[in-house]
């Protein structure tokens, strides 16, 4: 067998989870020592998150010193730090398919996480947090928001939410809306219809559930930049939550609700020729590649995957095409900007770093590496700690510009990442820049109210 790294571009097998040998423990147990050991000789991947020094360590101190002196029953302890971020598989890992080797980390863990979820082993609090339709429904009442908001930033509330939750006390957390996205933004805008040869000329837009229970500012500031540009636009008709949130914790049969509740009305827009925009990078990757890859064989799904943009991968691309407006009256100064994870996986570019970089008087540092938010991840009263020790090497960098200086803005296409590093900034006393999401920096840009 070849031991040396694939130098072809790695691909998807479709996760195969409803054969019953897919839930088997002593079976995929078997593939994780497998996948463990070959991790073991490599450890190219030992700075990405917290699931392979705890994998090294377990090896290391164990009396064999290989994989096969480790308790399987650890191995829970290196399934429970995998959040999904996908970079092993994407940008380091040299013994993906098609090397024979055929190593999935992210994929593996899931399915230990499916098996998991099976057995019970999940909390009640840990579904409760994945549940963003549920704890959304009480955004855009305004007395209750209200009273909810101001409740949350009490000390004993946060004592109380750790204890009945585990959501830890000092980790950053939304506040709800007190108007949805969708009751703020208008339902459509008609104009002329402009395709270019790259991008239909017309937009339907996915809001997310963060977007629409937490920031609609953001899905506002899209529609505002799409109004200047004359792209005409749809909200979805009806949407539920993408299925990220219950993905990661491998509750594969919540995901199939999501998607039988979700494909079907995005499968119309897209046989109508419209583009589909999802401002979360977590959302936009799970029709891009999660729901495509679990349902491998249905046409609606593998369409809805061709017309899933991210909003700056479609905004440069109608730039491409000649018609995107590229006259910007307000610089930005100094943006500290950084790129999500789930947005490298969709192997789109850094678009929305390209088309900040547009912008006259505006400065961009752009930082690649993950902020350890990772959804739920890092508001866990038993992850949060680790999350801000991954990301304090972003923090860091995102800090200082080259010339020494520090930014006006800090910035990443990830709502909930953003707010983590701007927590990062604050606990490691790194400065007090402005947090903006990239969107809300682009129509600063064009001088848009």
């Amino acid at each position: 067998m070849a031991t040396e790294g694939n130098l072809e571009a790695p691909t998807r097998h479709p996760l195969d989870w409803k054969n019953p040998a897919f839930y088997d423990e002593e079976k995929c147990f078997a593939e994780l020592e497998r996948i463990f050991d070959i991790c073991h000789g490599c450890r190219r991947c030992v700075s990405l998150c917290g699931a392979f020094p705890t994998l090294f360590d377990l090896v290391d101190e164990s009396k064999t010193m290989e994989v096969d002196g480790v308790d399987k029953q650890d191995y829970w302890k290196v399934i429970d730090q995998c959040y999904m971020c996908d970079l092993c598989y994407m940008t380091k890992c040299p013994y993906t398919p098609p090397h024979p080797w055929n190593l999935d980390f992210p994929h593996t863990m899931l399915r230990a996480k499916a098996i998991k979820f099976r057995k019970g082993g999940v909390k009640a609090a840990e579904k409760f947090l994945a549940s963003t339709d549920v704890h959304g429904q009480f955004a855009g009442i305004p007395i209750v928001v209200q009273a909810a908001n101001a409740l949350m930033r009490t000390p004993a509330a946060r004592g109380a939410l750790e204890s009945v939750a585990g959501v830890d006390r000092e980790a950053w957390l939304p506040e709800l809306a007190t108007r949805r996205f969708r009751q703020a933004a208008p339902k459509a805008r008609a104009t002329q219809v402009v395709d270019g040869d790259k991008t239909p000329g017309k937009v339907a837009i996915f809001s997310t559930c963060y977007i629409n229970y937490n920031e609609p500012g953001i899905g506002l500031d899209l529609l505002k930049i799409l109004d200047h540009n004359a792209i005409p636009y749809v909200i979805v008709e009806k949407e539920r939550c993408c299925g990220m949130p219950k993905l990661e914790l491998g509750d594969l049969e919540a995901v199939d609700a999501a998607k039988q509740a979700n494909i079907p009305v995005l499968a119309r827009y897209a046989r109508e020729g419209y583009a589909i925009l999802a401002a979360v990078p977590s959302c936009a990757l799970m029709f891009k590649q999660e729901i495509p890859l679990m349902y491998p064989d249905e046409a609606d799904v593998q369409l809805v995957k061709e017309h899933v943009w991210d909003p700056f991968e479609y905004l440069m691309a109608r730039k491409r095409d000649g018609l995107l407006k590229t006259e910007f009256p307000q610089a930005l100064g100094r943006v500290s900007y950084q790129v999500p994870c789930h947005g490298r996986v969709q192997n789109i570019g850094r678009k929305t770093e390209e088309m900040l970089r547009m912008i006259p008087g505006t400065e961009v540092h752009t930082v690649e590496r993950c902020s350890g938010h990772a959804g739920t991840f890092g508001v866990k009263k038993a992850t949060h700690a680790t999350a801000m020790k991954i990301g304090k090497p972003v923090f860091k960098a995102m800090a200082t510009l080259k010339d020494g200086a520090a930014p006006d803005f800090i910035s990443s296409d990830c709502p909930l990442g953003g707010h983590h590093i701007a927590q990062g900034f604050e606990v490691n006393q790194l400065g007090t820049p402005t947090l903006a999401h990239p969107l809300t920096l682009v129509r600063k840009a064009y001088g848009l109210e």
